[in-house]
């Protein structure tokens, strides 16, 4: 009788299993659905930028590149000169 019920306990169990499974597929489903349906938004809101706006952006974007660039080339410099 014993084994009767570890046979019928593991059963359950492997059936737990797999309905968990299955609802964690349904689950991430959801959220990519979610995750599309949130970007179909976000294109719909967004526009393309002006000839005037993608100049500023580049410019901003790469005074930026070239700062980082300089005190990593001074960070170096420094770091040679005392080691």
């Amino acid at each position: 009788m014993g084994t009767e019920y570890e046979y019928t306990e593991s059963v359950s169990s492997n059936e737990d299993k797999a309905e968990q499974e299955g609802v964690q597929q349904v689950e991430k489903f959801g959220k990519l659905k979610r995750f599309l349906y949130e970007c179909k938004i976000v294109l719909r809101v967004t526009k393309k930028p002006t000839k005037d706006e993608f100049k500023s952006i580049v410019k901003v974007s790469g005074i930026g590149i070239l700062v980082i660039g300089l005190i990593g080339f001074l960070l170096q410099m420094i770091k040679q000169l005392l080691f």
